[in-house]
């Protein structure tokens, strides 16, 4: 066993002492010749003006993103086209305005009613603040008329506003 330790340690022992700081002497030597070598290198290097001045005409913005709403539309497709909201449509959502007609105006202390009728002459009530069509709103109902906003929205994201007017018919108007 005494012996297998002389063999381990003895090598490792002579490396420590007497190879080892050889090597770092000469390693050290190396480097610092190196060190030189560079120094005159960069000191041979041709002096570069230390002011710049940046000039912003015919550049683009690095700030600015890369996208826009514009380049999102695919191609081929209108920005101003307008889209459809992909909702299930209940009650008055099912009938467009044009296709309801007015037939009475109930005015009572608790609010105001518009009495309206499809072609079928199936007859609807309609409070202030219903949906109705796929994009109105019921906004206004006075002695003659029931006024009805409706909003739509485009690709581009813009809002449009369109305003339909539901009258009562006189005696004698078709």
């Amino acid at each position: 066993m005494r012996n297998i330790l002389h063999l381990i340690c003895l090598p490792i022992f002579y490396f420590a002492t007497y190879v080892a700081p050889i090597f770092l002497v000469f390693a050290t030597s190396c480097c610092a010749q190196e060190t030189a070598d560079s120094k005159e290198a960069i000191s041979a290097l041709p002096v570069i003006a230390t002011s710049y001045v940046y000039t912003v005409e015919g550049r683009t913005d690095p700030f600015k993103p890369f996208i826009s709403n514009k380049a999102t539309t695919p191609a081929g497709r209108d920005p101003n086209e307008v889209i459809d909201e992909n909702t299930e449509l209940t009650g008055m959502q099912l009938f467009e305005p044009g296709q309801l007609t007015l037939v009475g105006v109930l005015m009572a202390g608790a609010g105001e009613l518009a009495l309206v009728e499809d072609q079928t002459k199936k007859g609807y009530m309609l409070k202030r603040g219903n949906l109705i069509g796929k994009r109105g709103v019921v906004t206004q109902i006075d002695k003659h008329q029931v006024v009805i906003t409706e909003t739509a929205h485009t690709r581009a994201g813009k809002e449009i506003t369109s305003t339909v007017i539901m009258r009562l018919k006189k005696e004698g108007d078709k």
